[in-house]
């Protein structure tokens, strides 16, 4: 008799079952990314946004990390605990918008305009951050900016962020010319159509989309303040503005609710890399490992904990 192979859900069960074990053997903490497909999610210790996952890489009293994400978020999480060994599963997992600033790039526009501060989107590389005053993320970009004495800000590499920033303070933003593709792939029109189909839902959107975009929203949140809005709003349907991957989410915090993506072209190539086969070769093997040379790292260190420090 010849032997059937298994189903994928009972693979995908195994492979849990799998990854359970060896997180408990290695001392690890699985955190991903809100972008993360829904199994990789589920397998989690923490899902959640660019600022919840840097905190956690202190916080969680483990050996290894294993970051379902991209380059530059377990290059943060190793500049923030060189004691833990963190592990990237998907290795090739990039950030197209971090690739688009270079340190050397800052360097110069720190000798233009000697007066300004730089701040550094957390996507960036950890040379990058080590060429900042400070950090940001989407959820707290505003706060950041108004907590520097100076009046000029260099904002790389997000034109968009930058853009959304300067509505909210007096202070001259100065934006980079780097972007999310994903994001800016959103148009009005987009809001537009989907209106028309889900004339009762709030449209939400992140603050990386295009003014015209963030102009026709009725809210804008980073990725975890999207879950979190929706959970406590009175609206019973939303249009999510971001990368799809999201809506796993908010779907399990907000069973009740219905959500609707604002284009099914909001996908992240590199977000989507990472699947449980990785996340179990990653546990056993321990690689690939994500280090930063300690000169770097000091230097990032600095303008991501100046972040962190901010309330």
């Amino acid at each position: 008799m010849v032997a059937l192979p298994e189903d994928r859900e009972t693979m995908e069960e195994r492979l849990v079952e799998e990854i359970l074990r060896l997180k408990e053997e290695r001392d690890a903490v699985i955190l991903a990314h809100n972008y993360q497909i829904p199994a990789v999610q589920d397998v989690a210790d923490l899902v959640g946004d660019s600022l919840e996952l840097a905190r956690a890489a202190t916080a969680y009293d483990a050996e290894v990390i294993i970051f379902c994400g991209v380059d530059f978020m377990a290059q943060t999480a190793a500049i923030l605990s060189p004691e833990k060994r963190v592990v990237l599963p998907a290795g090739d997992a990039c950030c197209p918008m971090a690739a688009m600033v270079t340190a050397g790039e800052v360097r110069v526009l720190r000798e233009r305009f000697p007066d300004a501060a730089v701040v550094s989107y957390v996507n960036t590389s950890a040379e990058v951050k080590a060429e900042s005053d400070i950090c940001c993320t989407s959820a707290n970009a505003v706060t950041v900016v108004e907590s520097l004495e100076a009046e000029r800000i260099l904002f790389v590499p997000d034109r968009n962020l930058a853009r959304y920033v300067a509505r909210f303070t007096t202070k001259e933003v100065m934006p980079w010319d780097g972007f999310c593709y994903v994001h800016d792939r959103f148009t009005p029109e987009n809001v537009q159509d989907a209106r028309r189909l889900h004339p009762e839902a709030e449209v939400l959107v992140h603050p990386e989309c295009r003014p015209e975009v963030i102009d026709l929203a009725d809210s804008v949140q980073s990725t975890s303040g999207m879950v979190r809005h929706a959970c406590a709003s009175t609206a019973r349907s939303f249009i999510i503005g971001t990368e799809v991957g999201i809506i796993h989410q908010m779907q399990k915090k907000c069973p009740d609710k219905e959500f609707y993506p604002l284009s099914g072209r909001a996908v992240c190539i590199n977000m989507k890399k990472t699947d449980l086969t990785m996340v179990r070769d990653s546990l056993v093997t321990l690689e690939p490992r994500v280090t930063v040379p300690a000169d770097v790292a000091d230097r990032a260190r600095t303008a991501i904990e100046r972040m962190l420090a901010v309330r």
